[in-house]
C-alpha cells in the first residue's frame, strides 16, 4: 500500500512538473527557430510562422507546440487535485494545452503573412487560426479565473494578484499584437503576450511542487 501511495505522489509530482517543462520546451523551441530562419531577424517571424510549411526547420517549433499541449494537460490534471484551485482553471489549462498541440498539427502557409504568393490561405491555415484563438483566450482566462479562485484559500492568496496581473498584461499585449500597431516590433509582442500566461503555469506549479515538498518532508 506504501508502494502504491509513493508511486502515485509520484505521477503526480512529474505531473505538476509538466508546468515547469512545458513553457520552458516551447520558449526554447521558438528561440532555436527564430535563430534558424536565414535571411530574417530572428524576431521578424510570429511564432506560428516558425513552424509554417516554408519555415527552415519548422519541426522545431512543431515540437515546442506538442511539448507544450502535452505538459499543460498533464499539469492542467495535476492542478485538478488542488482543492483551492476549483475545477475551470484547470480545465482551461488543459483546453489551452490541446488547442496549442492542434496549432502544431495545422500549420500556417507561410513563414511571413506578407509578402509575394500569399493570397487566399489553405484549409489547416484557417483551422490553425481558429485553435490559435482558442488557446489565446483559455490562456489568458485560466490565470484569471485561478487568481479569483485561490484569493480564498490563505496558502494560495499571495500568488492571486501575481497571476491576475500576468493576464491583464498578456491581454493588453494581445491587444496590440491584433491591432499591428507595434509595427516591425508585433512579433516580438506576440512573444510577450504568449509568454506572460506561461510564466503564470510556471509559478503555479512551483507552488504546487513547493507544496508537495514541504508535505512531504512533514510526513
Amino acid at each position: 500500500m506504501t508502494a502504491r501511495i509513493r508511486l502515485r505522489r509520484a505521477g503526480w509530482a512529474v505531473a505538476a512538473g509538466c508546468g515547469l517543462a512545458g513553457p520552458v520546451l516551447f520558449t526554447a523551441a521558438w528561440v532555436a527557430g527564430s535563430l534558424r530562419q536565414a535571411g530574417h531577424a530572428a524576431a521578424e517571424a510570429q511564432l506560428s510562422g516558425l513552424a509554417a510549411m516554408d519555415a527552415r526547420d519548422p519541426q522545431i517549433m512543431m515540437a515546442g507546440f506538442a511539448g507544450l499541449g502535452v505538459c499543460s494537460v498533464a499539469f492542467g490534471a495535476a492542478l485538478r487535485r488542488v482543492p483551492a484551485a476549483g475545477r475551470a482553471g484547470p480545465w482551461l489549462i488543459q483546453a489551452a494545452g490541446l488547442a496549442a498541440v492542434a496549432a502544431g498539427l495545422f500549420r500556417r502557409d507561410h513563414l511571413l503573412l506578407t509578402g509575394p504568393g500569399r493570397a487566399g490561405e489553405s484549409w489547416h491555415n484557417q483551422v490553425h487560426d481558429l485553435v490559435s484563438g482558442v488557446a489565446y483566450a483559455a490562456m489568458i482566462a485560466a490565470p484569471l479565473v485561478l487568481a479569483a479562485q485561490l484569493r480564498r484559500d490563505p496558502g494560495w492568496r499571495p500568488l492571486s494578484p501575481v497571476l491576475a496581473a500576468l493576464a491583464v498584461a498578456s491581454a493588453a499585449a494581445l491587444a496590440l499584437f491584433a491591432t499591428q500597431l507595434a509595427g516591425p516590433a508585433t512579433p516580438a509582442v506576440q512573444r510577450a503576450a504568449v509568454s506572460l500566461p506561461l510564466a503564470a503555469e510556471m509559478l503555479l506549479a512551483g507552488r504546487l511542487l513547493a507544496g508537495q515538498l514541504r508535505a512531504g518532508r512533514a510526513a
